[in-house]
């Protein structure tokens, strides 16, 4: 991971959809993914930085869905799909469960932006840096990327902490799309940036 300046206290660390049947169906290819993301997650909180888990929820009956929205139209006539963003199997993995001091987001569109507090969040802790990882890469990743990036947040996407059903859109975006707008690095990388870090002074 090329030399970054990171100032913990205004980087905020997302972990994006990382609910426990949405990464049952996502993860057989990569089992590892869970280990690894808990550990960033641990690494950014030593370091001083916000973490924010992000996930998919809805109100009985999904009155937040319109049935123009065809990807979430679809979830809305499917009990089978709504099933998995409902009791335990909606919950964030329980490798990841959500500290103290973390903050989680509920979103009911694709962005983590969309129809949240996210950006107010943000705004009031004065973050300008988001490290973005979760499932789908080409889902909520891509979807938060391009909004942040239109909203001049600097950027790290942990690239060995998402997945995609389609392995080929997963590895375009990661090699050809997201560098354009962020830094890709792996979990491994990142932890190294993170104790490259000097502790703040003693007040």
């Amino acid at each position: 991971m090329p030399q970054l300046s990171l100032d913990p206290a205004r980087t905020a660390v997302l972990s994006m959809d990382l609910q426990t049947a949405i990464v049952s169906i996502y993860t057989k290819d990569r089992p590892d993914l869970v280990e690894r993301a808990a550990g960033v997650l641990k690494e950014a909180r030593g370091a001083g930085m916000t973490v924010i888990h992000v996930r998919v929820g809805f109100r009985p009956k999904l009155p937040e869905v319109s049935s123009r929205n065809t990807l979430f139209a679809a979830i809305k006539n499917s009990p089978q799909h709504q099933a998995i963003f409902a009791g335990p199997a909606g919950d964030i993995h329980a490798a990841l469960t959500p500290q103290e001091d973390d903050i989680v987001v509920v979103k009911h569109r694709v962005s983590a932006f969309a129809g949240t507090d996210l950006e107010m969040i943000l705004r009031a802790k004065d973050i300008d840096t988001l490290v973005l990882f979760g499932i789908a890469t080409s889902g909520v990743v891509l979807s938060t990327l391009l909004e942040a990036c239109d909203a001049d947040y600097r950027l790290i996407v942990i690239e060995d902490c998402c997945a995609d059903l389609d392995a080929g859109l997963h590895s375009c975006l990661i090699e050809k799309l997201f560098p354009r707008r962020a830094l890709v690095a792996s979990s491994g990388e990142f932890v190294e940036a993170l104790k490259r870090i000097e502790p703040a002074p003693a007040e």
